[in-house]
């Protein structure tokens, strides 16, 4: 998924995903603003950790609305460049679940799953804009294990069982939305299946890449992997365009930024100055200086006329001194709120991305050359679906328009179509007894992970009852 650290290695999949989604903006329209947002977490021992998060360790909930199912105080950060994702990716990756077994040293004890949310607002002819909002869900699952190959033991073993079961309700989901026949789909059973609903049986495209090996040691193991992926390859979702959605990020941006722009406005028509400083950012610090210099200016003169009136009572002075200190406050006040709305505009702004002009003319001709490239895999990929078509619609054409010149003929062909069919059948029955070896394998795991656990269980009630007194037990426990 990640690929290797060096990079004329080759790169994993979420690198080059990284690389297609900036490369669609680099070379789409200017009238397009974008928003890119990333966030990544991992799902251990059933719990939700946010790896972007100062504190990773902390257990974040799962909540529903009615947009669907997101991860309540999730870390989003928005991103502008494939650098800036690719940081996001290498700081949480800091933070993921990794342990040693017997047959990986690195081995991940939990599902990461990597999301990235693009919306984008194009705006047609007749100046009328229109948002669309796309997620990505780029899951790392963690594989699952046996325990007679593994040696878990300990948490490596209550780690592994949380991994299988999550598995199990993943697969039990993908069953139940590839048979079509059934009512109920258990979304519910974990929450890896419960994130996933909306990549899995939602308005959304799921793909999914098995990783297998050619050590016949793991041939079980492969097998069920790659049964596992071509179930998930037989969903068939038919998703439609996610235009002006009611949570979109984009929409609320341009709200913020189009208010505070507003009333940037109502201040700088009260003071030519204000609105001159706000047009013309390379004379601002200018006309702020002439500004603190006229205040400066003024409130010398004030003091000078106080100097100059000393007939006058001391309560007119001091009133004159208080007016003098509220208008200098109020002005200073207004300012520091100017400075504070114009610095979070600019923050707002700088979070957009305009297409076509984020990167150089080098950037973009190498974006252009890549996208070529993957129109050209695609227009041979397709070319060879449709050859591959053709070859079957012909032959089955002259299955049809066969006909024979005797009775012999006839039983010859008709016995090597039946030889055929016997194969098919005898491939499937093996298969079934595969499925049924493959069974039992989980079975005995499952149960010999029983045993270990109940072990473990009697070994630490048998230290309560025998090394903790009676008192201290009961605090203890509670």
């Amino acid at each position: 998924m990640e690929g290797e650290n060096d990079p004329a290695t080759l790169k994993g999949i979420i690198p080059l995903t990284f690389e297609h989604i900036f490369d669609h903006i680099a070379l789409n329209s200017s009238k397009d603003k974008y928003l890119v947002r990333s966030s990544y977490y991992e799902i251990y021992n059933e719990e939700i950790r946010d790896l972007l998060s100062q504190t990773p360790q902390r257990s974040l909930e799962l909540k529903s609305a009615d947009s669907g199912v997101y991860v309540k105080d999730l870390t989003g950060i928005a991103v502008k460049s494939v650098e800036e994702i690719d940081d996001v990716l290498q700081r949480g990756k800091k933070n993921r679940s990794v342990g040693a077994t017997l047959m990986n040293a690195g081995s991940s004890r939990s599902h990461s799953i990597f999301s990235i949310v693009v919306e984008c607002c194009s705006t047609d002819d007749e100046q009328n804009e229109r948002i669309r909002v796309g997620k990505l869900n780029l899951v790392d699952l963690a594989g699952s294990e046996r325990q007679s190959k593994t040696g878990a033991t300990g948490s490596r073993l209550k780690e592994a069982t949380k991994i299988n079961l999550s598995l199990s309700a993943l697969g039990n989901v993908i069953s139940a939305l590839v048979d079509g026949k059934s009512s109920h789909v258990p979304y519910r059973d974990s929450k890896l299946t419960r994130i996933l609903q909306d990549s899995l049986g939602g308005n959304t495209k799921t793909v999914m890449c098995a990783n297998a090996g050619p050590a016949d040691y793991n041939y079980d193991e492969s097998l069920s992997t790659l049964r596992y992926a071509n179930r998930a390859k037989n969903i068939k979702n038919r998703p439609v365009i996610n235009e002006d959605p009611k949570d979109a990020m984009l929409r609320e941006y341009q709200d913020e930024i189009s208010r505070l722009r507003k009333q940037l406005s109502q201040m700088s028509s009260t003071s030519t100055s204000l609105s001159n400083a706000a047009t013309n950012d390379s004379e601002e610090i200018d006309k702020e200086n002439i500004q603190s210099q006229e205040m400066i200016a003024k409130t010398e003169a004030e003091m000078a006329k106080l100097r100059l009136n000393q007939d006058q009572s001391a309560e007119e002075r001091t009133a004159l001194q208080k007016k003098l200190a509220d208008e200098m406050k109020a002005r200073v006040d207004t300012e520091n709120q100017r400075f504070d709305l114009e610095k979070q505009l600019k923050k707002l702004e700088a979070e957009l991305m305009i297409g076509g002009e984020i990167v150089e003319e080098a950037a973009k001709q190498e974006a252009a050359l890549r996208q070529a490239n993957q129109d050209l895999i695609a227009k041979q990929e397709k070319e060879l679906a449709l050859t591959r078509q053709l070859n079957e619609n012909e032959e089955e054409k002259l299955h049809l328009e066969e006909k024979y010149s005797s009775l012999s003929e006839e039983v010859t062909s008709k016995t090597k179509k039946l030889k055929k069919i016997y194969q098919k059948y005898q491939q499937n029955k093996a298969e079934l007894k595969d499925l049924e070896h493959e069974f039992l394998h989980e079975k005995n795991d499952m149960l010999a992970s029983i045993r270990e656990l109940t072990k473990q269980i009697k070994l630490k009630d048998f230290i309560i009852s025998n090394f903790i007194p009676p008192k201290v037990s009961v605090l203890y426990l509670d």
